[in-house]
Order: structure tokens, then C-alpha cells, then sequence
């Protein structure tokens, strides 16, 4: 009896032994895994992060656009007024002294000098280089008096809106003007002129 508990003792106690030292490889193969598993979550945590970081740069950036560009819809409205005005002007210049047209000149001056609180400037166009990143050309004009691909004349008011071009200036651009080639005629060279005289003569001639 006593033999059979020492058996049974020892089979007990190899068992434990097993189960002790898979539960030792089990703890040993977690304790060399921890290691991958929180350098994966770190590089996790790195991306979440830098996604994060440009997304609130990008919020940012269109927030100050917004804040910075919020009016362009209602200045853009402003330009045709401003046109008209200016075209009142440029129709009454012959009576500057009327009260009517000091008026208006005064009105345009004031919403002029309001706009550009709000960054809205006039481009500068005539007698400058064409520039077509803010000039518009509508025609060519011959001048002798100005180099070739400057603008000549400013046909409607261009503006810009702080560094964007709200509207380009239309304007005529100067080119070469073009020579006159005069073709003289070749030694015994007969023109139409010269037979339809020959031919009235010889009509008087024969009568």
C-alpha cells in the first residue's frame, strides 16, 4: 500500500513538473512578444499623431483663408458700381466744376479709400509691361512712342484682393507698328497706268 502512494506520489510530482515548465515557456514566449507588441503600438500612436498634426494644419490654414478672403464675394458685387462711376467721370470730365461731378468724384475717393481698408488696391496698368497674370489684352494697338507689349490704354479697372487677383485690368497692348512697303517699278517695266494712257492715245490718233 505504501508503495502504491510513493507510485502515485511520483507520477503526481512529474505531472507538476510539466505543467510548471510549460507555464514557465508560456511566460517566457509572452515576455519576448512584449516587447513587438509596444513598439507596434508606439509606431500606431506615431501615425495617429502626425495624421492628426496635419489635419488640424490644414483646419487652420482654411480658417485663415476664410478669414482672410471672407469678403471677396462682396467686393467682387462692388466693382460694377465702381466701374459706373468711374465711367460717369470719365463722360462728365468737360464739367469738372459741377457740383454734381464733384459729388460723385468725392463719392468714388470715399469707397475707394474704404475698399483698400479691406485690402481691395487698383491694379497698375497703363504705361506699364503686359503682364498676363494681370492684365487681360482686348486689342493691339501701332504705337511709335512706346516700346513693343506695353499697355497703351486701360479699358476697365483691374483689382486686387490682398495677393489675389480679384479681377484682371482689361487693356490694349502696343505692338510694332507695321512699315509701308512701296514697290517701285522695274527699268521697262509698263504699269496699268501707263497702257491705258497709250491706249487713249492711239484712239485720239486713229479719229
Amino acid at each position: 500500500m505504501e508503495e502504491h502512494d510513493k507510485s502515485f506520489e511520483h507520477e503526481k510530482a512529474k505531472e507538476l513538473s510539466k505543467e510548471e515548465q510549460e507555464t514557465s515557456g508560456q511566460a517566457k514566449t509572452e515576455d519576448e512578444s512584449a516587447p513587438l507588441d509596444i513598439q507596434q503600438l508606439n509606431d500606431k500612436y506615431l501615425r495617429l499623431y502626425a495624421n492628426f498634426e496635419n489635419y488640424r494644419k490644414r483646419v487652420n490654414s482654411e480658417k485663415e483663408e476664410l478669414i482672410k478672403y471672407g469678403n471677396e464675394s462682396l467686393l467682387y458685387e462692388l466693382l460694377p458700381a465702381i466701374d459706373n462711376l468711374e465711367l460717369a467721370l470719365k463722360h462728365a470730365s468737360g464739367d469738372s466744376d459741377d457740383s454734381l461731378v464733384q459729388g460723385v468724384k468725392m463719392t468714388l475717393k470715399e469707397l475707394h479709400r474704404t475698399l483698400e481698408k479691406f485690402n481691395l488696391t487698383p491694379i497698375e496698368a497703363e504705361g506699364k509691361p503686359f503682364d498676363p497674370a494681370i492684365h487681360h489684352a482686348m486689342m493691339q494697338v501701332e504705337r511709335e512712342d512706346m516700346d513693343e507689349k506695353m499697355v497703351a490704354e486701360e479699358l476697365r479697372t483691374g483689382y486686387m484682393y490682398g495677393d489675389k487677383v480679384l479681377r484682371p485690368a482689361l487693356v490694349a497692348v502696343t505692338i510694332r507698328p507695321k512699315k509701308e512697303v512701296k514697290k517701285g517699278k522695274e527699268p521697262g517695266e509698263t504699269g496699268a497706268e501707263d497702257i491705258e494712257i497709250r491706249i487713249n492715245k492711239d484712239t485720239e490718233e486713229e479719229s
